[in-house]
């Protein structure tokens, strides 16, 4: 007995150090509403920073991809050693004669090279990187959108048990006041020793639940301060849980949005574009090729032209070049084909992620229009419990209930609390997805 009344009061010891340290931390809070989390994450979160780069990186293929355009400029030059040269008048086998040489050798100059037309395969790889651009314009809004919404369920949990925590704290106070009431009872001989022992019971189980409530707030805020990034000590007062008018429109409506403004249809369609342009990429290699050229060499000797000369000259050439790849008719072939292939491939794909869009956004309002029921329940059983424990209180302290009826009641009004507060803050959630469903979020 005594181990039990020494466990008890840790508990309640535990309970008061973490109340009042919470109540510190929250006097240094930062308040914040869900707009400022949203603007935070999207500036500090890394993976929508590794998305921009991601788009920094297809805007600079862009520009590579135009700088093919530009002429092939090159310089070059050799410097060489010639050994003599001996002739073998008599055969291998014996000694031949010496022809004297010039001993050094060098040339140098440059060429260039402007192509006209290689089968409109530089303008299919800029066209190409600009899809690339487009695609990862899309992943990046799709980024930000989901880190958005995972930031609003961190910030609505947090809300959440605040709430809790507020509703559990009245309780706690009505529970004490109405300990009082029945100790009273007790000390006139009215009730029985069991009936104080089972209200006290009741209120040490409330309070540990108000620890536990305490952690979840704890865990929440620093889910969402490394979200956004700050430090895991950052404190967070969101706003007050208000009973917002949700405004709902018809499922027919919501899809078109979706079908319109869903990222992840937008991201297929890109993707689906890219293996169009891949596959005319492959057919583009039977094609012929057709460019200027120039080029200028000064060398030492001249022995390239006859009569020779042990001296440096000069010798420049320029004119038109075109070839044609006769192999690629049959080196190409099941190229073509793989890249066919994978295009329909891509197709149905992009089909498959249109039914997905439309189950996504089918689920989420049809959850939405669910949380919204919930919360006039919520609001109608509230009312109920209200006016039960009312006539339980009435009939308990004159004599006519059990003490099991009263914490019944106490229990039940305070369920409904949190019913309405948990369905307020689901339909908030249900309300966010079905945003990020239809690319609006």
């Amino acid at each position: 007995m005594y181990f039990y009344k020494n466990h008890y009061a840790l508990i309640l010891l535990s309970v008061l150090i973490s109340t009042t340290t919470l109540a510190q931390q929250d006097l240094s809070a930062n308040h914040l509403s869900l707009t400022e989390v949203w603007s935070k994450a999207e500036t500090n979160s890394k993976a929508v920073r590794m998305q921009g780069l991601k788009l920094n990186e297809s805007e600079e293929a862009i520009k590579d991809a135009k700088a093919e355009r530009l002429p092939d400029i090159e310089a070059e030059g050799e410097y060489a050693r010639v050994s003599n040269m001996p002739i073998y008048d008599n055969g291998l086998f014996h000694t031949p004669s010496q022809f004297e040489v010039v001993h050094t050798s060098y040339s140098f100059g440059g060429n260039a090279y402007f192509n006209l037309y290689n089968g409109n395969k530089t303008n299919l790889k800029i066209r190409e990187e600009k899809e690339k651009k487009n695609l990862s314009v899309e992943q990046l809004n799709l980024t930000t959108s989901e880190i958005k919404l995972k930031s609003a369920a961190y910030y609505l949990d947090l809300q959440r048990s605040k709430v809790f925590k507020d509703l559990l704290l009245k309780d706690i106070s009505d529970q004490e006041k109405q300990l009082a009431e029945i100790r009273q009872l007790f000390k006139n001989g009215v009730i029985l020793k069991s009936d104080v022992l089972r209200a006290e019971l009741k209120l040490s189980r409330q309070k540990m639940s108000l620890l536990q409530i305490d952690n979840d707030i704890n865990i929440a805020n620093q889910k969402l301060a490394i979200l956004i990034g700050e430090q895991d000590d950052f404190k967070i007062l969101p706003d007050s849980l208000t009973s917002t008018s949700l405004v709902i429109k018809s499922y027919p409506e919501y899809l078109d949005e979706a079908i319109t403004h869903s990222y992840e249809l937008k991201i297929s369609e890109k993707e689906t574009e890219l293996n169009k342009l891949e596959l005319k990429k492959v057919k583009a290699n039977v094609s012929f090729k057709v460019g200027l050229f120039a080029n200028y060499t000064y060398s030492y000797p001249q022995i390239q032209f006859y009569p020779y000369s042990i001296a440096m000259y000069g010798i420049g050439l320029s004119g038109i070049k075109a070839s044609f790849p006769i192999s690629a008719f049959y080196h190409n072939k099941h190229k073509t084909k793989a890249a066919e292939l994978a295009f329909q491939r891509r197709e149905v794909e992009h089909e498959a992620t249109t039914d997905k869009v439309r189950q996504e956004v089918n689920e989420a309002y049809l959850r939405y229009k669910e949380a919204i029921t919930r919360i006039d329940v919520a609001k109608q059983n509230i009312k109920q419990a209200t006016e039960n424990l009312r006539i339980v209180n009435n009939t308990y302290f004159n004599q006519l209930s059990l003490l099991t009826d009263l914490l019944d009641a106490d229990t039940q009004l305070l369920q409904t609390r949190f019913d309405l507060a948990a369905a307020q803050i689901a339909a908030q959630l249900q309300y966010f997805q079905l945003q990020k469903a239809i690319g609006n979020l």
